[in-house]
C-alpha cells in the first residue's frame, strides 16, 4: 500500500487509489464528554454517570459513538488534504465496533478506495476507507465517507506531491 504524503488542498486528479493516510493521535478526556454531553444533550449514565457505568458490560463510562464519528472527521480534515478544495461531504456509511474510554488516544487511517470524476457536479468522487484506531491497534469505528473534490484548474501551477512510497511493514 501506498503512503500518501498529506499536502494542503488536494484537487480531484492528485489523489491516487490505495494511498492510506495516519492522522495524528487525540486522547479522549473527561472533559471531552462532559462538553459533547451539554453541546447534544445526551447525558445516557454510560457517558455521564460513574457509578451506574460500573454496571454496564463496559465497567466505566465510554465515549458518546457520535463523539469519536466527530474526531474522525476533525482528525481527517486536520490533514489538510481537504483544505480549500473540499465542495462537500457528500455521504457516510458508519460502524462502532468498540467502545472508546476516557484516556484513549485515538487516530484516523485512511485508504482511498475509489475516485470518480462527476463533472456534472463540479468535480470528483473521492471515497475513503476510514478507521478510527485506538491506541491497542484496536478498531473502534469504521466506515467509508465520500467527498466531493475540486478539480484543478487549468490554469494552475499547483504542483501535484503525492510521493508514493512503499509503507514499512505492509
Amino acid at each position: 500500500m501506498a503512503e500518501m504524503a498529506v499536502q494542503h488542498g488536494l484537487y480531484f486528479e492528485e489523489f491516487e487509489q490505495g494511498a492510506v493516510i495516519h492522522s495524528r493521535g487525540r486522547t479522549i478526556t473527561e472533559a471531552d464528554l462532559v462538553n459533547f454531553a451539554g453541546l447534544t444533550g445526551d447525558y445516557n449514565p454510560m457517558h455521564t454517570d460513574a457509578e451506574y457505568a460500573k454496571s454496564t458490560i463496559f465497567g466505566e463510562r465510554i465515549a458518546h459513538g457520535a463523539l469519536g464519528f466527530s474526531y474522525a472527521i476533525g482528525l481527517t480534515y486536520q490533514l489538510g488534504f481537504l483544505e480549500g478544495t473540499i465542495i462537500a461531504f457528500i455521504e457516510t456509511s458508519w460502524k462502532f465496533r468498540a467502545p472508546i474510554k476516557i484516556g484513549d488516544t485515538v487516530h484516523v487511517e485512511a485508504t482511498i478506495t475509489e475516485l470518480k470524476d462527476a463533472p456534472k457536479m463540479g468535480g470528483g468522487l473521492v471515497t475513503t476507507s476510514m478507521k478510527l484506531i485506538n491506541q491497542r491497534g484496536e478498531t473502534t469505528q469504521k466506515g467509508d465517507m465520500i467527498f466531493l473534490m475540486k478539480h484543478r484548474p487549468s490554469n494552475a501551477t499547483h504542483e501535484v506531491s503525492l510521493e508514493s512510497e512503499t509503507q514499512a511493514g505492509a
